[in-house]
C-alpha cells in the first residue's frame, strides 16, 4: 500500500536521523570525517529512496539534483539531509535537523523535520498546535555564534530577549514547538534550508513571510531564499512594523 506524501516525508525524515545517530554513535574523534560522512550518508538514503517512492518526482538537494529534470512550478522534493552539520559532529548537541519537503507550484504542499538527537518528528500530516498562551516577553530564536546584528535592534524595539541555538532547522522547528516566539534571518539562506520546517509551521498555523512582509516562494529556478520570518501570528504585526522601519542602510 502505497504512503501519501505527508507520510512518506515523516518516514524518510526519520529513517535518515536514524542513520545519522548510528553514525555519531561509530564516529572516530574527527569532526569534519564525521560531518562528511553524515551528509553523504543521508542524502544518499534520501535520494535512493526517493527514487523508487517518487520516481516521477526530481530531487533538489544541498547536495545536488537528482532524478527527472526539475522545472519551476512542477513537484519537486527539496532536502537537507543534515542541517546543522557543525551541532551535529558536537558532542551532546541536539539542534541538528533532517529536512523533506515537497513543493508544487512554488508553495510546500508536505514536509517534514527529524531532530533525531531529540526523538522528535514534525510533519504537515498531524502539524503541532500552537500554544493558548499570551506572550510576556517575546523569545527570538538567533545563531549562537554569530547574531546578526539587525535582530538584536529588532530585539531592543519589541522588548524581546534572544535565545541562542544551531542549524535553521532547530530554530523554526522551536517556534512551532512553542519554545520560542519567532526566528528571523536576514543573511540569505538555501530553499532547503528552510523549505521543509516552513511547510510545517505554516501548516501549525504561524505567519512564515520574507522580511517585508511578501510571500515566501520555493522550487524557484535560482535556490537563493534572501530572507525569511517566521513567528506567532500574535507577534507578527509589531516584528513587521519593527523591520520596516529600519534604517535604509541597515536593511
Amino acid at each position: 500500500m502505497s504512503v501519501d506524501d505527508h507520510e512518506l516525508a515523516a518516514g524518510l525524515a526519520q529513517r535518515a536521523g536514524e542513520r545519522l545517530l548510528e553514525l555519531r554513535e561509530e564516529s572516530t574523534s574527527d569532526p569534519k570525517a564525521l560531518g562528511d560522512a553524515g551528509d553523504a550518508a543521508a542524502h544518499r538514503l534520501l535520494v535512493e529512496a526517493l527514487a523508487q517512492e517518487r520516481p516521477d518526482d526530481p530531487v533538489l538537494s544541498e547536495h545536488g539534483v537528482s532524478g527527472p529534470e526539475r522545472v519551476a512550478g512542477q513537484r519537486v522534493w527539496i532536502v537537507d539531509p543534515l542541517d546543522g552539520t557543525r551541532e551535529f559532529t558536537e558532542p551532546g548537541r541536539s539542534d541538528w535537523a533532517v529536512h523533506v519537503a515537497l513543493a508544487e507550484r512554488h508553495e510546500v504542499i508536505a514536509s517534514a523535520v527529524a531532530l533525531p538527537a531529540q526523538g522528535v518528528v514534525l510533519g504537515t500530516g498531524e502539524p503541532p498546535k500552537q500554544p493558548t498562551h499570551g506572550i510576556a516577553r517575546p523569545r527570538i530564536a538567533v545563531s549562537r555564534s554569530r547574531p546578526p546584528e539587525f535582530v538584536t535592534e529588532i530585539a531592543e524595539r519589541i522588548g524581546a530577549e534572544l535565545v541562542p541555538m544551531g542549524s535553521a532547522g532547530a530554530k523554526i522547528t522551536a517556534v512551532v514547538l512553542g519554545e520560542v516566539d519567532a526566528y528571523l534571518h536576514g543573511g540569505g539562506q538555501y530553499e532547503w534550508d528552510s523549505a521543509a520546517p516552513v511547510g510545517i509551521a505554516r501548516a501549525a498555523g504561524l505567519h512564515t513571510s520574507r522580511l517585508d512582509g511578501s510571500e515566501l516562494v520555493y522550487d524557484r529556478p535560482d535556490p537563493w531564499l534572501p530572507d525569511l520570518l517566521v513567528c506567532r501570528r500574535e507577534l507578527a504585526v509589531d516584528l513587521l512594523a519593527a523591520l520596516s522601519d529600519r534604517p535604509e542602510g541597515s536593511r
